[in-house]
């Protein structure tokens, strides 16, 4: 099973603008962590999601998601896509995606080179994209179960892990059991909203 990533009509992204975050963000050489707050609609359970990002893993993907975190681009996107026993994937859409809205969030910066090689463990954060390998940009997914069919293979390209959960997984697998449907033709969307309130640096 591919995970996609929709790019949709509305995304802009500039590689004037990812250069000068590789110029502004912080030092992405060692060890990053990030805290996710997310809110799911249907229980409604809140709470934060710890991750470490690995540079020895991606380091042009770690740099890259450090990049949209510094500019708030997370900021009140919502998990679009989440299939049990699978991931959760999310980090492109804003909340009025539920209103209609197809069109990826404006902002995105150009997509970076496909850095597969770690394996898809239960979870890990990878990115997500399209049928081309170097097509990710800004959404991601958190593997609920070991999912090593993505990882990289002399006959795939794999998808490209860059971190993994310390903390709040218990808030992952409760994300991954809400109920879905079909809405803006897409499959597999929560029937009430998970936002990704924000992410933002913290401490490891």
């Amino acid at each position: 099973m591919m995970v996609s990533m929709t790019s949709g009509q509305g995304l802009r992204y500039s590689q004037q603008m990812f250069d000068a975050f590789d110029d502004s963000a912080q030092d992405s050489s060692s060890d990053s962590c990030v805290a996710l707050s997310v809110s799911i609609g249907e229980n409604g359970k809140s709470g934060t999601i710890k991750a470490q990002l690995k540079s020895e893993w991606a380091p042009k993907t770690v740099k890259n998601f450090l990049a949209y975190t510094d500019k708030k681009y997370y900021d009140n996107t919502v998990f679009h896509r989440i299939i049990p026993n699978f991931m959760v994937q999310g980090g492109g859409f804003a909340e009025d995606f539920y209103a209609g809205n197809r069109n990826q969030k404006r902002g995105g910066m150009a997509p970076i080179q496909n850095e597969a090689g770690v394996h898809n463990a239960i979870g890990t954060l990878s990115m997500a994209r399209t049928n081309d390998p170097n097509s990710a940009t800004s959404q991601f997914f958190i593997n609920l179960v070991e999912n090593s069919f993505l990882d990289k293979s002399a006959s795939s390209a794999g998808y490209a892990v860059f971190g993994s959960v310390v903390s709040g997984m218990d808030l992952v697998q409760s994300m991954g059991i809400v109920s879905t449907g079909n809405l803006n033709g897409m499959q597999d969307v929560p029937q009430s909203p998970v936002v990704l309130r924000s992410v933002r640096r913290v401490p490891c």
